[in-house]
């Protein structure tokens, strides 16, 4: 019996991790829509609820540190310690896989309310995990269809939330189709509904209307030692950029260490890039304020006048990265990995900052080399380019992106470092997700990474020119374009997930009345048992 349960804890903890190659490196996206299901038949196949739970959370806890294994050398065991608290969000799931997809005569009755109730499970787990204190929504099953079309157009409806849906359906769909005969029937027409709402999506689906392009540029220094260093060589690229009717420049996370205000020197620096190049650009200042308590990561417009006094400061700041939750009992876990020693200050609200037009800030006009009289530039209309930013970590949250679009960004900026990765699968995951974010707002929005992967996507999702790998120090200039119109995703908000509350809070009312009444329920009576009559002994002869 001990063997047995050690060969299914390691069968689990391998079926959960399965679904990871999904997600960029490997990019295998068409595997998510059946990587679940080996994970289903062995959680089915439990011999118990309390077993079936275990293994849903051991398949929770592999695909947590399958997913952010790139963690490990720089949190070291500390990841194990969060992934096994985290996978205790599946053992509900497990516990429910059985109780759907256990074999028994009403298999296909059950089987229909498992195409319905694991979803809206999944989706309740990945919520519940995608709170910014409990790591953030990395690697929501959903992301790993970054680059599919028909999922992406489904995104601009209800999110990443329903993409992670439909995965999930269809993994239980092809489960009980594997292992219950009598389900068949239904799965094939859960699958074959699947393909239709797809292909209704793509064809019947809102999409946005084109709205002009913006030229905006994107520098990315790569690998250099000391914020000095760095700040020169950011400097020498974005010179680069004269001439070519950039309307705005964007640095990455991180790409100014010291207060603009404390170094007058780096402050007349970037206001003479900003007219040298004509155009606005937006840095990244990582430093203690004079009069203010803490470090801040903070994204800083600087104008040919020098800033423009519109910055933002991060909200949503990386669990046990840049700063430890309570510090005073948890502040031994910063000895297990590299967490910031100082913990950094939290921003109060986002920010939707205004890029002037060019001829109207006061700077050079200039026609991009190699463009005729149509030649791309700023037509942003009154009042300029609105812009969005995020820092880096808070590209993963679907609510903020959404909130700045409903605030009137015209264009989302991520500005990101992930130098700590650079030879890992953290980069394009964290690029990816600017694709993601593009087709839920019907916004474009541009990846800027220190190091690499830098990125710009079109509001529909797709790739804008192409990318900075970790192994470039270059600037890149992209034609986006602009879009109008409010996707149903910014319109309706995470209906998805309140949808599988919903369902499932329904499920259990339905469930415990059945359970009462069959509690109260009287016994059927039962028909008296005949008297024995009495057996006369024979009588000798």
């Amino acid at each position: 019996m001990g063997r047995s349960r050690l060969g299914r804890s390691v069968l689990a903890l391998g079926a959960g991790a399965l679904p990871a190659l999904a997600f960029p490196t490997p990019s295998l996206w068409w595997l998510a829509y059946g990587a679940l299901v080996p994970w289903l038949l062995l959680i089915r196949s439990a011999p118990s609820g309390r077993r079936a739970a275990c293994e849903g959370w051991l398949g929770g806890v592999g695909f947590l540190l399958a997913v952010h294994h790139w963690l490990l050398p720089v949190v070291h065991g500390f990841i194990v310690l969060v992934a096994l608290g985290l996978g205790m969000l599946w053992a509900p799931w497990g516990w429910l896989v059985r109780r759907l997809l256990a074999p028994g005569p009403d298999a296909g009755r059950r089987a229909a309310g498992a195409l319905v109730l694991l979803p809206c499970g999944w989706l309740m787990v990945e919520s519940v995990r995608s709170w910014q204190y409990l790591g953030g929504p990395w690697g929501l099953l959903g992301s790993s269809q970054w680059q599919v079309q028909p999922a992406l157009r489904l995104v601009s409806i209800g999110g990443v939330w329903l993409a992670s849906a439909l995965i999930v359906t269809v993994n239980v769909a092809l489960a009980a189709a594997l292992a219950l005969p009598r389900a068949r029937a239904t799965a094939l027409t859960a699958l074959v509904g699947c393909v239709a709402g797809v292909a209704g999506a793509w064809c019947w689906a809102p999409v946005p209307e084109r709205a002009g392009t913006v030229r905006i540029a994107v520098v990315q220094p790569g690998v250099v030692e000391g914020s000095g260093n760095r700040f020169d060589r950011e400097e020498q690229l974005t010179r680069e950029l004269a001439g070519r009717g950039v309307g705005l420049v964007v640095w990455g996370e991180s790409s100014v260490g010291a207060d603009l205000t404390e170094r007058p020197d780096l402050r007349r620096r970037l206001t003479a890039l900003s007219r040298t190049v004509g155009a606005r650009l937006l840095v990244n200042v990582d430093a203690k304020r004079p009069r203010q308590p803490g470090i801040y990561k903070s994204a800083v417009l600087v104008g040919p006048h020098g800033p423009t006094g519109d910055h933002y400061d991060k909200m949503r700041l990386v669990p046990f990265g840049e700063y430890v939750p309570a510090r005073s009992v948890l502040g031994w876990a910063a000895s297990l990995g590299t967490a910031a020693h100082e913990d950094r200050r939290r921003g109060a609200k986002s920010v939707v900052m205004r890029v002037p037009d060019a001829d109207r800030a006061g700077l050079p006009t200039r026609r991009p080399r190699g463009t005729g009289t149509g030649s791309l530039s700023v037509p942003t209309g009154i009042g300029g380019l609105r812009i969005g930013p995020l820092v880096c970590f808070e590209s993963a949250f679907p609510d903020m992106s959404r909130r700045l679009v409903r605030d009137g960004a015209q264009v989302l900026i991520a500005q990101s470092a992930t130098s700590s990765f650079q030879h890992s699968w953290a980069p394009a995951q964290h690029a990816s997700l600017a694709a993601l974010r593009a087709a839920e707002t019907w916004r474009p929005t541009a990846h800027a990474s220190l190091t690499g992967v830098s990125a710009v996507f079109g509001p529909r999702g797709t790739s804008v020119g192409h990318r900075l790998g970790t192994d470039r120090s270059a600037a890149a200039v992209y034609d986006v374009p602009l879009a109008r119109g409010t996707s149903p995703y910014v319109r309706f908000g995470d209906w998805p997930l309140y949808a599988a509350a919903l369902t499932l809070l329904t499920a259990a009312v339905l469930a415990t009345g059945r359970a009462l009444r069959r509690r109260h329920r009287p016994a059927p009576p039962t028909a008296p048992l005949p008297e024995r009559q009495p057996t006369a002994d024979r009588a000798s002869d």
